[in-house]
């Protein structure tokens, strides 16, 4: 006597890609928005001297809001690589 067995089936290779690390570029104009916003950070550096604790008070406040707008601005032209596993992120600063 012969087995009956359930007939098999036939798939056709499925579309699936090989899988490759996913690349990513993405550019943050962010230098222009300092610039921007500059104004506003010059204006506000003299609330420093009323917002903050007197023991705490920079020396002087433009001198402080200069030097951290040329930190920002300092990062212009910064490469951000971030690998995981599955992708591969880079981030340009500009």
């Amino acid at each position: 006597m012969m087995a009956v067995t359930a007939p098999t089936e036939s798939r056709a290779p499925s579309a699936v890609m090989p899988e490759k690390p996913v690349r990513l570029w993405l550019w943050l104009p962010l230098t222009p928005l300092f610039w921007l916003l500059s104004p506003l950070a010059l204006l506000t550096a003299p609330f420093l001297l009323a917002w903050l604790p007197r023991d705490q008070r920079p020396h002087r406040p433009y001198a402080s809001t200069v030097a951290f707008g040329r930190l920002l601005v300092s990062l212009s032209g910064l490469v951000v690589h971030i690998r995981a596993p599955g992708a591969r992120l880079s981030i340009r600063i500009f």
